[in-house]
């Protein structure tokens, strides 16, 4: 390296700390480290090289000049002295001499990746539109209507991954139930805001002050396709597949693109049960007429939707639905009898209480039944929708009761976990599935309806006040069922009905064959 101060009768003007060229050299721009600048190789100079030891000693009489053999000897001794190695090590090892220019030491090559373990085996939409060049988007200014579970396969939220792609101009976040972030719970409206990552614009969509929590065409106006990426649960009340549905209508309304961008359904493309939804009863938590658990991928759901009339299908005139442009960015790898277990991929919380597979598979065989019952679903503050309890019922009659059902493909189990508010332990029957092909997924929520008619003289659905009514009708979405259990009770017959659902079921499934992106 080059000394800071040197001592060449004409020194080189200083170097800057950023770095400088070798002419001609080939390596281009060298960059000095600033810790070289900070301690420089002490300095060298050719005129303080060692002395040279005398090349003759005092010699008694006059003295004489060398002959010529003489001169020549010392001649070999002082290029001995001055040369750059020498044949015999010298008595005493000292410190070798620092060179007058020490060449950068190049930055090695860096060390081949390991070859990654099998990656999932499901591309995601958000993959497949990176592995396409993000050709879908490229040039058009988008917006993303997402949330936490919106993510690449390798768990990169979509945000970033479009933010970042090149010749893609983000320029609005829409965002669902639960926020952006999922920093709101259930239930809960929020206001639009500035995302303090990204200083991008965030678009409620849900404020409580648009029908249906649709985006307005004030939110539409900055971009020219709304790009959609939510990952749904495969049951019809989880509000992300209404919010999209809602956000076609008014996309097509106004002439924006829709591409949506299609996720796993996590139950498998082959569940389907429950029942369907009146139309009388559409809301944000059923905007399609499907079974409870429905059985389609998102980007299967928005093909339902287009290529349908209101009331299940979208809300748009004739022209606008001919004028609608609708991208669907399917996924590659993933099978209808594939469950999220099978993927290979990471679950990403979709909201504050499904926080795993486990609790998407609790959700439809708990959810409905823990409403109005007295029923509560989770077990401490754990297994959120996977464990059944009853403040009224002790755990062994619970338990014997709900075996002696025989539910297909089910089993329970007590199970007892710390309770952070009490600290006591919290006890409960974990809900297991034991044969999931044999599993019906909402059966139990309605066997649990009729245990709850049993527990006192008065029916508990047939005292609630007009805006329960309504909370179990939107949810549940036969008026017919629940007249049914209003009028007999624990006289109802469950079995009736879930044979008729999975009728219905079946022909639902048949007909939304012409709808499937995947077999």
């Amino acid at each position: 390296m080059v000394p800071r101060h040197s001592r060449y009768p004409n020194p080189r003007p200083a170097i800057p700390v950023s770095g400088f060229r070798i002419p001609n050299s080939g390596f281009g721009t060298i960059r000095i480290p600033q810790s070289a600048i900070r301690n420089p190789i002490p300095a060298f100079s050719l005129d303080r090289r060692p002395a040279l030891p005398r090349l003759s000693a005092p010699m008694p009489g006059a003295a004489r000049p060398f002959p010529f053999p003489h001169w020549l000897s010392c001649l070999v001794v002082l290029c001995g002295l001055l040369g750059c190695s020498s044949s015999s090590a010298p008595k005493k090892s000292a410190a070798p001499a620092k060179p007058l220019f020490n060449p950068p030491i190049p930055v090695p090559a860096p060390a081949p990746a390991p070859v990654p373990a099998a990656g999932p085996r499901v591309m995601l939409g958000i993959d497949v539109l990176e592995a396409d060049g993000f050709a879908a988007v490229k040039g058009k200014k988008i917006g993303l209507l997402t949330h936490p579970a919106g993510v690449n396969r390798k768990g990169v939220p979509t945000i970033e991954v479009l933010r970042r792609a090149p010749g893609v101009q983000l320029v609005a976040l829409y965002a669902v139930e639960h926020g952006l972030y999922n920093e709101h719970p259930a239930e809960k409206y929020f206001p639009d805001a500035i995302d303090p990552r990204t200083n991008i614009p965030v678009y409620s969509l849900y404020s409580g002050k648009g029908k249906n929590f649709r985006p307005t065409p004030a939110q539409l106006k900055p971009i020219d396709a709304l790009v959609i990426d939510l990952q749904d649960i495969g049951t019809r009340s989880y509000t992300f597949s209404g919010a999209m549905k809602s956000a076609m209508e008014i996309c097509f309304a106004h002439g924006k693109e829709v591409i949506v961008l299609d996720r796993p359904n996590p139950l498998g493309g082959l569940k389907v049960g429950g029942p369907p939804l009146d139309a009388e009863w559409m809301s944000d938590v059923g905007r399609f007429r499907v079974p409870y658990v429905h059985g389609l991928t998102m980007g299967e759901l928005a093909q339902l939707a287009k290529a349908t009339q209101a009331p299940g299908g979208l809300a748009v005139t004739d022209a606008q639905r001919a004028a609608a442009k609708l991208t669907v960015i399917p996924m590659r790898g993933w099978t209808r009898a594939m469950r999220w277990s099978e993927t290979g991929l990471t679950f990403a919380p979709t909201s504050t209480r499904v926080r795993d597979f486990g609790a998407v598979q609790g959700y439809p065989m708990t959810g409905l039944g823990t409403m109005f019952t007295g029923f509560s679903h989770g077990v401490g503050n754990q297994h959120d929708f996977r464990g059944v309890w009853h403040a009224k019922i002790p755990f062994d009659v619970l338990e014997k009761d709900l075996r002696a059902l025989n539910l297909p493909g089910l089993g329970f189990r007590k199970i007892s976990v710390p309770n952070a508010k009490t600290g006591k332990p919290a006890v409960g029957l974990y809900v297991e599935i034991n044969d999931y092909d044999a599993w019906q997924p909402c059966d139990l929520s309605f066997w649990l309806m009729k245990f709850a008619c049993r527990l006192g003289p008065k029916n508990p659905f047939a005292a609630l006040t007009d805006a329960q009514r309504r909370t179990f009708l939107v949810h549940v979405g036969s008026k017919a069922f629940y007249d049914d259990l209003v009028a007999k009770g624990a006289r109802i017959d469950i079995d009736a009905w879930l044979r008729q659902w999975r009728e219905q079921a079946r022909v639902y499934q048949e007909q939304s064959k012409k709808y499937w992106l995947y077999r």
